[in-house]
């Protein structure tokens, strides 16, 4: 499975999922590649952003003042907050049944949905062998929320 950027000749941008650069191709040619947004076939593969992973998993960075660089811990724990309101507010909640759904959906036997929920080291593994992309978002309890 490949992801490329496209965008239509209205300025719409989005991802497609291919399995391959051919796959693509085909697909645009036959005008079956359209935009979500204006339905229009008219559309081109952008440039993506790439990452290329070196030996270390941590980069090694010399700063110019030769200080480590500080890390705003507030601002972290803020942008961690606002992705788990955003995952909390526009997904379904299956719970433990999330790999269950996800299966459903992956084979269309159930409706295309965003869904969050729980799963084990062995289900996570059964996804991954499926080809089912999944990501782990750690949600944090508002530690008021425990209170009486």
């Amino acid at each position: 499975m490949i992801i490329f950027d496209l965008e239509c000749i209205n300025g719409h941008t989005f991802e497609g999922w291919f399995d391959s650069k051919e796959d693509m191709d085909n697909q645009q040619s036959q005008g079956i590649l359209t935009c979500p947004v204006c339905e229009t076939n008219a559309v081109i593969q952008k440039l993506s952003a790439v990452a290329v992973r070196t030996k270390s998993v941590v980069p090694d960075i010399t700063y110019k003042s030769g200080r480590e660089p500080k890390i705003d811990m507030k601002a972290v724990a803020e942008f961690g907050k606002k992705i788990s309101e955003f995952v909390e507010n526009n997904f379904e909640d299956v719970g433990s049944k999330f790999t269950e759904e996800a299966l459903k959906m992956h084979y269309d036997t159930s409706e295309q949905r965003n869904i969050r929920g729980t799963t084990t080291k062995d289900e996570d593994k059964l996804l991954k062998k499926e080809g089912i992309p999944v990501i782990k978002v750690p949600i944090s309890k508002d530690p008021k929320e425990d209170m009486n």
